[in-house]
């Protein structure tokens, strides 16, 4: 049965009955430690829209944390799934052949800039894909160090988490990680790490790794890779200066480094171009991503040059990774992509940034508005002179926009992250953009 509305509905208390029993038996059976900010129990979900297991409708917003780009039960996705399902549902690629592989790494290759040829290296997750980038680059280089950034996120496995610095929490306890990794401030202009402004900047933020990292604790020559995230996700959705990411490049040109552009979240449409890179000019050696990809179905995937490729058979694997299902929602969401959808997320992306620009000036919480298509950051801050971060205010205008049957997330301590399913219209960014507004005034009256 389809979702009826296209616009939220709350019909009961939040959490409703329905609801309720669900998150009881969650108390009872499941692993403590995901993060669930409000209590949504989904039924079904089709487009944007989605209904909990009470009737009631929300707009989303968060599209399962970047995940459903072509929306929620897709028909194309939908019809795409069955039909491989029906032919078969695994083959092990690690053993194995099948063309949905094939097509689908040539899809990716093609479509990482720069000229160089470039394989694929399929996983079942963006964490996975970290890891084989990881392995990958200590292989080809016989290198053992990393350099990562502050308010990085790249994943929990072991790999991942140690070049993950975005809460304590996904760290305490878990000692130790993976040895050799530096991590340096990212390209945070709001809160320049250096607290210099755009007349006095000379991108200390890039220059710091040549000029003090590699002079006092980490030999260039020693790194194999830099991992960095085109746009901060979990640190915030934070948009660095282009010459941020392009001094990066030439430091890893210099010194033989390669160049990783983590793209899990920020990949596959969803900053109006297919890879939010792209707005940098800037060509990755290796590429990662995994979310968008497929639509919901779990993949993740390694993009890396050609001749970076030289590990031999058994050096590297995964059962599920490639599976067939996932593959064919794969090429089926590049096909949406790249028919409508990455220039959907440009556009309405741009509305909804038009529509939030004064805030930092009507709204005494918001400090800043940024974004690049449908990764849109509005920052919370208690006082606008000392940037006091405002957490416990973010985290209100979350609980708050759930009652009114808006699906957001934060990231970062006090920002709220807007990454609605690439298929959304004008119609629903207004509604997003209203109950937002509403919230926020609600939240500065308290």
């Amino acid at each position: 049965m389809a979702i009826k509305s296209l616009l939220p509905r709350i019909k009961t208390k939040l959490p409703g009955p329905k609801a309720k029993q669900v998150l009881a038996g969650d108390r009872k059976f499941v692993s403590p430690s995901y993060t669930r900010p409000y209590p949504l129990v989904m039924k079904r979900g089709r487009g944007a829209m989605v209904e909990d297991v009470d009737g009631n409708t929300f707009l989303d917003f968060s599209a399962g944390i970047a995940v459903c780009s072509t929306g929620h039960a897709h028909p194309e996705i939908v019809a795409a799934i069955q039909k491989q399902a029906a032919d078969f549902i695994h083959m092990s690629g690690t053993d194995f052949y099948y063309p949905q592989m094939v097509e689908l790494a040539q899809k990716l290759a093609d479509s990482v800039p720069g000229k160089a040829p470039r394989k694929v290296y399929f996983g079942n997750s963006g964490a996975e894909a970290i890891e084989a980038a990881m392995k990958v680059a200590r292989f080809h280089t016989k290198r053992d160090k990393f350099i990562a950034f502050y308010g990085a996120f790249h994943g929990r496995t072991f790999g991942a988490l140690s070049l993950t610095a975005s809460r304590v929490t996904q760290r305490r306890g878990f000692s130790p990680l993976v040895p050799g990794v530096t991590h340096i401030p990212y390209g945070y202009c709001y809160r320049c790490p250096y607290n210099l402004t755009p007349q006095t900047c000379s991108i200390d933020c890039g220059t710091f790794l040549r000029d003090v990292v590699f002079k006092t604790t980490v030999p260039p020559e020693e790194v194999a890779a830099i991992f960095v995230e085109p746009i901060l996700g979990e640190g915030g959705y934070v948009i660095p200066p282009v010459e941020f990411l392009q001094e990066l490049k030439s430091i890893c040109e210099d010194y033989g480094i390669l160049f990783v552009a983590d793209e899990v979240q920020s990949g596959m449409g969803r900053t109006g171009k297919m890879w939010a890179i792209e707005h940098f000019g800037i060509e990755p050696d290796i590429l990662c991503t995994a979310k968008g990809l497929a639509s919901g179905m779990p993949i993740g995937v390694m993009i890396a040059r050609s001749d970076l490729m030289n590990w031999p058979p058994g050096a590297h694997a995964s059962t599920f990774g490639g599976n067939p299902v996932s593959c064919a929602a794969a090429l089926a969401t590049i096909k949406l992509l790249e028919e409508q959808y990455t220039e959907n997320a440009a556009r309405i992306g741009k509305y909804i940034l038009e529509k939030i620009s004064d805030w930092p000036r009507t709204h005494p919480l918001v400090g800043e508005v940024r974004g690049l298509g449908l990764m849109v950051a509005i920052e919370l801050v208690r006082d606008k002179n000392t940037r006091v971060k405002a957490h416990e205010e973010r985290d209100q205008v979350l609980q708050e926009a759930f009652k009114r049957g808006l699906l957001i997330l934060g990231c970062g301590e006090n920002v709220v992250r807007l990454m609605p399913p690439l298929l959304i219209d004008q119609r629903q960014a207004d509604v997003a953009v209203e109950i937002l507004e509403e919230v926020l005034t609600r939240t500065e009256r308290r």
